[in-house]
């Protein structure tokens, strides 16, 4: 059963100022908690049902101290429609530093205001697909903490660095050999491009794109060719991503 203390502790975290106040962060489902478990992430408290228990008593660390809850405790206490199978509270990772030269030799993704916390989810689970060195994100941005962020990366919450930048101060300080890339329909044609993975890959918000001061420092636009047919005005920003990651990866 779940104490109140620890109940009232878990619900606060649903919100970003108790998160940040508290330092720590909701994981959500069965899958995200054995995710959690085998990362270097520390795992405050977990909660979890005895079924889930038995079914993965392999993977669950013998010191760790576990709240015994029903599925009807988890999800009341979480934000998903229905929890059948563990909760876990996590302290929120210190950020780690960001080499100025990193970009010279690997590919960051840029995300500039992207609010919805699916679609950041979605990115973050891009970057963890590619193997990027992180994710940089400007302050507009959805929490990458927040309950649907996480969820939402599936499991690349505990893979993936994430640090956040006012992308129109952070993005000139750069090297003058770094490419900075961003979505454009007036761009080159990202299928006659041969890219390679380094440099920073800016995205912007699906509803208004690039805002104009990180847009001025972009060195090279790339655009999505429709097909001869097509008649979508846009893509989702996590779609547009992923085809043009593809193509930085395309030769390796």
């Amino acid at each position: 059963m779940v104490s109140k203390a620890l109940g009232k502790y878990v619900q606060s975290l649903h919100q970003k100022k108790y998160r940040q106040r508290h330092g720590a962060f909701l994981v959500e489902g069965g899958k995200s908690v054995l995710e959690l478990l085998s990362s270097d992430l520390e795992a405050e408290h977990v909660l979890v049902t005895a079924e889930f228990v038995t079914q993965h008593r392999a993977h669950l660390p013998a010191h760790l101290a576990l709240t015994i809850a029903t599925e009807y405790e988890l999800t009341q206490l979480g934000t998903l429609a229905t929890n059948t199978t563990a909760l876990a509270v996590a302290r929120l990772p210190a950020e780690k530093p960001l080499p100025a030269t990193l970009p010279e030799t690997a590919l960051l993704l840029a995300l500039d205001e992207v609010r919805d916390p699916g679609n950041l989810g979605t990115l973050l689970r891009l970057a963890d697909w590619y193997g990027l060195p992180g994710v940089v994100l400007s302050p507009g941005c959805a929490d990458a903490h927040s309950p649907k962020t996480v969820a939402a990366t599936m499991g690349a919450f505990a893979r993936v660095q994430v640090w956040e930048r006012d992308l129109a101060a952070w993005l000139p300080t750069l090297p003058a050999a770094v490419g900075i890339f961003g979505a454009d329909l007036q761009g080159d044609n990202v299928h006659r491009l041969a890219l390679s993975p380094s440099g920073v890959l800016v995205m912007g918000s699906e509803s208004h794109g690039l805002t104009p001061a990180v847009e001025a420092c972009l060195t090279r636009r790339l655009h999505i060719p429709r097909g001869a047919s097509g008649g979508a005005e846009s893509l989702n920003v996590a779609i547009s991503a992923a085809i043009l990651l593809d193509n930085f990866f395309r030769n390796q």
